[in-house]
């Protein structure tokens, strides 16, 4: 395959400080800069065809899934270049989520919940709808550890389950349309829903249910919603499809609460006013004028050079800068835009990294983790102990930050630093 052409399987880290891309030759680690670049930090040279890939926050470990072995889940400490584990299912695995907290596999119809501590299956959810992509998406937050995955595949419900207390916590009715992708806000509080129709963004507060925010995407056409991501503070949502426009919207209540006229009459003499009345009077008639004049729209949205198959998003910041906004897209393209925070509008497009593949001679040289991972695919003399493998998960997570809050404005969390002597952090 020529590489020019080949396509990533591209994912942002919960916190996203750090993304990956896995490639027909392995999979790459690559860091996210205060100066708006891209630092590759590692690349596994393992000539396996990686379809998923997961890193755990800023942490060593590592879940895998590869084309030449769909069905099993491989648990790997990337610096050590050792596997901690794996795992084989009985159908194709479609997605791998992890917090501090829980290791979710997602089958077309079953969910495997592990505990991430020792990797040991806690709970099967069987008989789960239809989802042939893979739809779920976990809290970042382990005191919140909630899972959320399509209830119905004919209608928008999303079923939320307590992944700590393993029990089912709620049912929400989101859309009319079938769900195509879910989001949690990094405090696991605020999940945000898309349909296929990809008309239509909401928000809802968890485990209440309440509906927070409507936001429309557009109204001219129906697109595929690939990709919801809350900014860490919350304020800001932003929606990747399968066109080159990717929408940002702001979640925030209007600071200034309409004034009411004095009496019970609609004050029809302003522009506003007489809007309302019109909506109001429609409300028998056209149900859905009123909610359309009350859908929020795109604060700011950024345009790609073109549309690609598979694009992730992500909002980030950093002390004395606008908040960021990073699109990597399948063709192995990451671009960083400005958010202007104020204005909103069109976001200005700060830098392109290209994702493929680079030679680095000292990777190469070394057997390094790569040659481990390859070695661990075509099957490894004896399996590690529960003691040893522990032990194994233990050291992974080291790198990750304690559990609370993640402040990427602290330099010591953003980016992962590098050192001589251990490579990266």
């Amino acid at each position: 395959m020529d590489p020019m052409q080949e396509e990533y399987f591209v994912q942002f880290n919960q916190d996203c400080t750090s993304l990956v891309a896995g490639s027909s030759n392995g999979y790459h680690l690559f860091a996210l800069t205060p100066d708006d670049g891209v630092e590759e930090i590692y690349a596994s040279r393992s000539g396996q065809d990686t379809c998923l890939v997961d890193r755990l926050f800023s942490s060593s470990l590592v879940a895998i899934v590869t084309l030449s072995a769909p069905r099993k889940l491989i648990v790997c400490h990337y610096k050590k270049g050792t596997e901690i584990c794996n795992y084989s299912y009985s159908n194709t695995i479609l997605a791998v989520k992890l917090n501090r907290s829980r290791l979710v596999v997602c089958l077309e119809e079953s969910l495997h919940i592990h505990n991430i501590r020792d990797m040991k299956i806690l709970h099967t959810i069987r008989d789960t709808p239809p989802n042939p992509r893979g739809i779920c998406a976990l809290s970042p937050c382990a005191d919140r550890c909630l899972l959320a995955y399509p209830g119905s595949a004919a209608q928008g419900e999303v079923q939320i389950f307590d992944a700590v207390h393993l029990n089912a916590s709620c049912v929400i009715s989101a859309h009319e349309a079938p769900i195509a992708a879910l989001a949690w806000s990094q405090c696991g509080k605020r999940l945000a829903t898309a349909s296929e129709r990809g008309t239509v963004i909401r928000v809802f507060s968890v485990p209440e249910r309440t509906r927070l925010f409507e936001l429309r995407r557009g109204m001219k056409r129906c697109v595929a919603i690939s990709c919801l991501a809350f900014s860490a503070c919350g304020l800001w949502l932003a929606a990747a499809s399968n066109t080159e426009t990717v929408h940002v919207f702001r979640l925030q209540e209007s600071e200034e609460p309409t004034s009411a006229p004095t009496d019970d009459a609609p004050d029809t003499a302003s522009w506003s006013g007489w809007l309302s009345s019109v909506a109001a009077a429609g409300a028998g008639l056209l149900p859905s004028v009123g909610a359309v004049l009350a859908q929020g729209r795109a604060r700011a949205a950024a345009r790609l050079p073109a549309p690609a198959p598979r694009v992730q998003c992500a909002i980030t910041a950093a002390t004395g800068k606008s908040p960021r906004l990073v699109v990597a897209t399948s063709a192995g393209d990451l671009y960083m835009f400005a958010l202007d925070p104020v204005e909103g509008g069109d976001c200005t497009l700060l830098r392109t990294h290209s994702l493929l593949p680079r030679d680095n001679t000292a990777q190469e040289a070394s057997p390094g983790p790569g040659a481990s991972y390859a070695l661990a695919l075509s099957g490894r003399p004896k399996d590690l102990t529960d003691s040893l493998r522990d032990r194994e998960i233990g050291a992974a997570l080291e790198g990750s930050p304690p559990r609370g809050s993640f402040d990427l404005r602290d330099p010591r969390h953003f980016p992962p630093m590098r050192t001589a002597d251990t490579g990266d952090h």
